[in-house]
């Protein structure tokens, strides 16, 4: 089969298509026809030699994926069903192998183009915000990172399930990008600190930029508050106070999705099913597909990502 590899370890771009071996399916899995795989900010990281699978999965980038199963293994799945994809690595080639329990069906009015734009931020917000906090009717959720591909859709799920929900983002037009997901709260980081806006208030934080907001955030929770920790964009390390945590019961969440054992991920993909998909299939939440490329061109997908002006998500069509 084709994939892309990097070619140069000094050089994150340079992202080739070149012949790799096709997988081999192991006990539970089954091998998959990729036609379109997500972009992940995680892939990037990745590229640059800093986010390696774990142990036993493919060295190959790419987290998410649609296609047809062209061979189910030995599982009761059948050959020609179109599938969506959690992976813990291998979505940058034309196949994949895939536990059978981290397949899901193509939502009803998705194409498999657009689906490849929910999977990973649907699974990954919803293990946090839904069956992690409990979001629900009256709380107020802030989200960093509100224009990406995680903040988009977190937004709107987060208005779906009737939370009021604040924000930041680096510019005015993504401001204006994450108001007509329905966010409440605009914050510009550049110019505002969101801890002067709304210190002790928050019931939820979703972070994506780890060490350097940690005491502001906790600063902007509310009693019984939780924050949520799901990347570590600016650094991995800041202060933590525990005598400002305990009068107010509060509590620091360190997640991540792709290392979690197959019997886990499938349990958020089926809880995903039964929670997120019918809130797409109605159209209260929207896939935030913002731009496609070849597989070929994956270098200039990340170029794209990287560039700063990109907001909700970026997809790689394999032909």
């Amino acid at each position: 089969m084709k994939a892309i590899t990097v070619t140069d370890p000094e050089n994150p771009r340079s992202l080739e298509l070149v012949d790799a071996p096709t997988p081999v399916l192991r006990e539970g899995e089954v091998l998959v026809k990729i036609h379109a795989t997500g972009v992940n900010r995680a892939d990037l990281v990745q590229a640059e030699g800093n986010y390696p699978p774990p142990k036993g999965e493919s060295e190959i980038i790419g987290l998410e994926c649609t296609g047809e199963i062209v061979d189910a293994g030995g599982t009761d799945r059948k050959v020609g069903d179109e599938v969506a994809c959690l992976l813990a690595g291998g979505g940058y080639a034309e196949y994949v192998a895939v536990p059978e329990g981290q397949l899901m069906r193509i939502p009803d009015g998705l194409s498999l183009i657009e689906t490849a734009a929910v999977i990973e931020v649907a699974t990954t917000v919803w293990s946090n915000l839904g069956m992690l906090a409990g979001v629900g009717e009256g709380d107020r959720v802030l989200i960093h990172g509100g224009s990406g591909g995680i903040g988009s859709f977190a937004i709107q799920l987060c208005k779906a399930l009737g939370a009021e929900v604040a924000v930041t983002a680096g510019s005015a037009e993504k401001l204006e990008y994450c108001k007509e997901l329905g966010a409440d709260i605009l914050i510009n980081y550049k110019e505002q600190d969101f801890i002067d806006e709304l210190k002790g208030s928050c019931d939820v934080i979703l972070d994506v930029i780890g060490g350097p907001y940690l005491e502001d955030n906790i600063k902007s929770l509310a009693t019984d508050g939780k924050l949520i920790v799901i990347a570590v964009q600016g650094g991995p390390k800041g202060e933590l106070s525990l005598g400002r945590m305990m009068p107010r019961r509060l509590s620091v969440h360190a997640t991540t999705l792709r290392a979690r054992p197959w019997a886990m991920k499938a349990d958020i993909c089926r809880s995903t099913e039964e929670h997120v998909w019918p809130l797409i299939e109605d159209g209260s939440i929207k896939h935030q597909l913002t731009k496609t490329f070849p597989l070929a061109d994956a270098a200039a997908a990340h170029d794209h990502l990287d560039s700063g002006t990109s907001t909700g998500k970026v997809v790689l069509v394999v032909d």
